[in-house]
């Protein structure tokens, strides 16, 4: 790390412990695009792990910053509802984009239970080689001895490539995925972002184009991919247009921006901790521990949000009925009371999956395996290649308290085997 990064490090430190606790506000995107949100998280745990920020552009909101709180309320669907949305941003009343993952049971599970057959173990068995052979390619073709950017030539690509395959989506034009996906998660800080108006039109290009896939498949016999399923699914066939593309949402950031940015963490992490990286070199069977590690370090998704259908007691205040809650599982992943060492990156701990990344209880993510698999593959062919792979800069990290990744991360691979 640069002495400037460690000064801006220094500085949000005496910043977070020095000013009123009432006026902290950890859902700023700023924080997470410095990497400076961890001691306002700290002192949160330590001081007020329910939190109330009055003061915010969505209205205020309650901070559940304890590992133990956060699955007390993730478990708790019946008072913490998840009808309305997931993030702290308050969609628009012309423009709501209702998904599974943003609804309560029964309709959440018979949706859920639409497109799960497609990260059923069966269906991973068949993806594994496909994803191998796309990794290996990745990796062959990258140059030696040259910056890269490992987001845009790896993390990106080969994300992109598993989720054009669920989706059966055309193969050339793969990279619509994630253009959709970074414009549907830009905050306003984001290069992404270039209006509301401009954010609702790219949404609609994603609708119609995902429709016209829709109608061949819906007049087709059904397949194994998810636009298939969702056209075929009882539960999911009357959709209208907009449930139709919050769904697709749903499935194209859970698809996407989560398994890219915990592949770019993974380069980053073990650079920032080399005795991790030679551990790793000399035992790869460690591979699928440091796979559950780098997912807990990261916490690709900061924060999921909930609204409290009834008066709730939650270690000592009371959240009133309406009230917005956000689970902050980056700060949940760091609680020393339940996690050991947690800010340090250690890739064989005794309980790696010991993690709240992945959500708990009806919402826990659906393609948790498929992220897992992708990892662990994309490190099995990662070390048969190169002795080592070497972060030359800081990395662009997203402007968001939901996405927590990276645009950019420049690498640069000295040698080949």
């Amino acid at each position: 790390m640069s002495d400037g990064s460690v000064d801006i490090r220094q500085d949000a430190r005496e910043r977070a412990w020095s000013m009123p606790i009432s006026e902290i506000n950890v859902a700023d995107p700023l924080l997470f695009q410095t990497d400076t949100m961890w001691p306002y998280f700290e002192r949160l745990r330590k001081e007020a792990p329910v939190h109330r920020q009055t003061e915010h552009e969505f209205g205020p909101y309650w901070s559940v910053t304890k590992y133990n709180d956060i699955m007390e309320v993730d478990t708790n669907h019946q008072v913490f509802s998840s009808e309305g949305g997931i993030t702290i941003a308050e969609p628009k009343d012309d423009f709501r984009l209702p998904m599974f993952i943003a609804m309560d049971p029964p309709k959440h599970d018979v949706q859920r239970k639409t497109v799960s057959p497609v990260v059923s173990p069966g269906n991973l068995q068949y993806l594994e080689p496909i994803i191998r052979e796309r990794a290996a390619k990745i990796l062959d073709d990258l140059p030696i001895g040259e910056e890269i950017d490992w987001v845009d030539r790896v993390s990106v690509e080969l994300t992109t490539m598993t989720l054009a395959t669920l989706f059966d989506f055309p193969f050339e034009e793969r990279r619509k995925l994630t253009y959709w996906s970074d414009t549907a998660t830009a905050s306003k800080f984001s290069p992404f972002y270039k209006g509301e108006d401009h954010r609702r039109a790219t949404m609609f290009e994603c609708v119609e184009y995902f429709t016209q896939l829709w109608n061949e498949r819906v007049n087709a016999p059904p397949k194994n991919d998810l636009i298939s399923m969702l056209a075929h699914g009882e539960a999911t066939r009357n959709m209208d247009r907009m449930e139709y593309l919050g769904n697709l949402l749903l499935l194209i950031v859970g698809g996407n921006d989560t398994t890219r940015n915990t592949i770019s963490a993974s380069i980053l992490a073990l650079n920032l901790n080399p005795d991790q990286y030679a551990k790793l070199r000399a035992d790869p069977s460690l591979i699928p521990s440091m796979v559950s590690e780098t997912i807990r370090w990261q916490t690709p998704l900061a924060h999921m949000r909930r609204r409290a259908m009834a008066d709730y007691e939650l270690n000592g205040q009371t959240i009133r009925k309406g009230d917005k809650v956000l689970m902050w599982y980056v700060s949940g992943n760091r609680d020393d009371e339940v996690i050991d060492n947690p800010n340090a990156y250690v890739i064989d701990r005794e309980r790696p999956r010991q993690h709240l990344s992945f959500g708990f209880g009806i919402h826990r993510c659906v393609g948790n395996r498929l992220a897992e698999l992708q990892l662990r593959v994309i490190w099995e062919e990662i070390l048969k290649r190169f002795p080592d792979i070497q972060v030359t800069g800081e990395p662009t990290r997203v402007a968001s308290s939901f996405v927590k990744g990276y645009e950019h991360l420049p690498v640069v691979i000295p040698s080949r085997f």
